[in-house]
Order: structure tokens, then C-alpha cells, then sequence
């Protein structure tokens, strides 16, 4: 049975992709959703929506430039939503205003960062504690955006006490999409997620609902729609390791034959997101190390031992790395990448820069 389609917003959402097929978006993430990341994974097949990494909204905040970057000179073809994460009303209405002179989709606020330097500050995931403040939040955003307002939140900080009157609000302020992350902020990327309230979100809102959480495929995509009979998914650490995942899933929702992805076709995603993402000035060592934290989540489908992780982590130059890659993806170019995690092969990307102080919801915070 094919899931069925999105429904009908307050405000029409940008077109998908395919038109009528259940939505798909790339969830927002630190240090991994900029321009490069973006064009890379349209190179595969776009999903419908991208979202940006937040920008920070602080008394001392401009938009980052790296992040408009992902706005203003984004030639994949899709919507590109700016994503706020921050509390106070002043400053959030003066980075709106800024950000509304540029060619974004929509606002997104960021209600579900678990990062404990994040919600320490009441903000991201630490909000959800505070539904009057979110309250007054989305009523200066409805105020002042025209067009799409969106929301990405998770169930609730530590339970699920304020999660009802927060999905109230979203209806109350005319929230146009919501994403839910479905897990609490305590609960980071470990537990089980809760479809069963992604579900709940889906019967009280009136918008489009993106269910989002452990979607490691194509597969199942289409079993999570089933459940939740939310409008689409988003994906986030399972879109790194495989960037053909919203094609996939185009196909799956349609009916179609899923597309084959070979341990060849993985060896040229590598190489073309290595110089993409190179940078003017970036040292061989950290672009090495930058790419570590990508394969970390590339290697959970080469192979059930590990060994591909095992022999990436210990490089530390282009050429080991590549010899690495070689090595495990070449000597069987035709075989099938798998198209969900290996049992107990689990990423550490935080493991490439131990000492590095971790940038909230980033690869840092990011586990399988």
C-alpha cells in the first residue's frame, strides 16, 4: 500500500520533488548541513526540503556567513528553510528580519537540540520545559513571517508532560510544518524512538507533521508513515551514510524497485564529498579528520565486522584514507551496500577530535 499523501497546510508548502508523494527532508545538522553537504546529497537525489543549521541568536549574533551561504548560492533546486535556535524575543525578531531579505523557504525554530550546552541555555530541547515561553516565541514569529513558519521540536524534555500543550501551540500560531524528532531531550539518540507520539502529533496538529527519528531506509520510511500516517519523513545521520536515501525513498513510496546502491558507487560518494568539502587554507590533517566523522556513519553498510571502521579511524592523511577506501570498496565494486546499519556496527564520530569541544547538536553529539 502506498502511504498516503501530505495534507494541506494553513500556507501551500513548495512542491516536492515528485508531486502528490509523501515529503521528504534533510534534517538540520551542526557542522554537516552547509552548501557542500547539500549539493552533494542533491547529486544523488535531492529530498523535497533542506533545512539549515541554526543560526545562534544571541545579543552579539549576525547570521553566519558560512550558513547564508547554504541559502543564497544553494543551485540544488530545492527550498532551503533557515533554521533559529535562541529565546530571547528582541533578538530573535532582528535575525528574522535579516534573514527574511534573503531567499529562504521559510523560518524554522529549533525546539529539540539535546546537546547539553544547548538546553543548559534554555533553548533548542531546553525550551520544551517552558511551554509560555514557546508560547510567546511563535506568536512573535507568526508576527513577523509572512510566509512559512515551521517548527522542529522533540516529545519533551525529560517525559512527555508539556507535549500536548506544545502541539497546541503549533495549531494555535498556524505553525505550516512540524517536525518531530520522536524521542525526549534526555533521551538523545539512544533510546527506542516513540512513533506511538509521533502518531499523537499527527491526529492533534493541523499541519503536515515530518516524522523523524532512526529512519535508517527506504524500507523503513514507508513502515514509519504507516504507523504515524505522518505527511512525509525527515532524515538526518542516515542521509550521511547514504546519500541515495530520499530517491530511495521516492521509489519505495511510489511502488517502485528501490535502486541498488553498489560498494563502487560508495567509493565515488567519498571522493565527491572530499572536494567538496575542501576549503581554502583547511590542512590535509583536519579536512582527514572532517571526513572521518562522514565515514563513520558511510562504514555502518560496508561491511558487518567493522573492518572498514576499524582501518579508516587510523589514518591520518588523503592518501591512507583513500587506500583505505581502496582497499574495502574496490575489491568487490559490485557488491551490495547495505541498505540499513550492520548489526552492532556502531559510528563514534566524536572519537576524530577527542579534544575538540563539541558545538551542540553536531557529528560531535551524533551516535548510531
Amino acid at each position: 500500500m502506498k502511504p498516503d499523501p501530505a495534507p494541506a497546510p494553513a500556507q501551500p508548502l513548495p512542491p516536492g520533488v515528485v508531486p502528490g508523494l509523501p515529503l521528504t527532508a534533510l534534517a538540520p545538522m551542526q557542522d554537516v548541513t552547509d552548501l557542500a553537504f547539500m549539493r552533494v546529497i542533491a547529486h544523488y537525489g535531492a529530498p523535497d526540503f533542506f533545512f539549515t543549521e541554526f543560526f545562534r541568536v544571541h545579543p552579539q549574533s549576525t547570521p553566519e556567513k558560512h550558513i547564508l551561504r547554504s541559502i543564497d548560492e544553494n543551485s540544488t533546486g530545492r527550498p532551503v528553510f533557515a533554521q533559529l535556535i535562541g529565546e530571547d524575543l528582541g533578538h530573535l525578531a532582528r535575525t528574522v528580519r535579516e534573514l527574511l531579505r534573503h531567499p529562504v523557504a521559510g523560518i524554522d525554530l529549533n525546539l529539540g537540540c539535546p546537546a547539553p550546552k544547548v538546553y543548559k541555555k534554555n533553548v533548542g530541547g531546553g525550551l520544551l520545559r517552558e511551554p509560555e515561553r514557546i508560547d510567546d516565541i511563535l506568536r512573535l514569529l507568526r508576527d513577523l513571517v509572512p510566509g512559512l513558519l515551521t517548527v522542529k521540536m522533540r516529545i519533551g524534555f525529560e517525559d512527555q508532560r508539556h507535549f500536548l500543550r506544545v502541539l497546541e501551540l503549533v495549531n494555535e500560531h498556524r505553525v505550516d510544518l512540524l517536525s518531530v524528532h520522536g524521542r525526549t531531550v534526555k533521551e538523545m539518540y539512544r533510546s527506542e524512538v516513540h512513533y506511538d507520539a509521533i502518531a499523537a502529533a499527527v491526529r492533534h496538529v493541523r499541519c503536515p507533521v515530518l516524522a523523524n527519528g532512526n529512519i535508517v531506509s527506504a524500507a523503513r520510511a514507508a513502515d514509519v508513515l504507516a504507523t504515524t500516517r505522518a505527511a512525509g519523513v525527515m532524515i538526518g545521520r542516515h542521509a550521511i551514510r547514504n546519500p541515495w536515501i530520499f530517491r530511495q525513498c521516492r521509489e519505495q513510496f511510489a511502488g517502485q524497485p528501490v535502486s541498488r546502491v553498489t560498494l563502487a558507487g560508495v567509493r565515488e560518494y567519498v571522493g565527491r564529498l572530499y572536494r567538496e568539502t575542501t576549503a581554502p587554507g583547511l590542512a590535509e590533517r583536519l579536512h582527514v579528520n572532517k571526513m572521518k566523522k562522514y565515514l563513520n556513519f558511510v562504514g555502518q553498510s560496508v561491511d558487518p565486522a567493522g573492518a572498514f571502521l576499524h582501518d579508516m579511524r587510523r589514518t591520518e592523511t588523503e592518501a591512507a584514507l583513500f587506500a583505505v577506501c581502496d582497499r574495502h570498496l574496490l575489491a568487490e565494486p559490485d557488491r551490495e551496500f547495505a541498505p540499513a546499519p550492520f548489526p552492532g556496527v556502531v559510528a563514534r564520530p566524536n572519537c576524530e577530535t577527542p579534544s575538540a569541544p563539541s558545538d551542540g547538536c553536531s557529528l560531535e553529539t551524533i551516535t548510531a
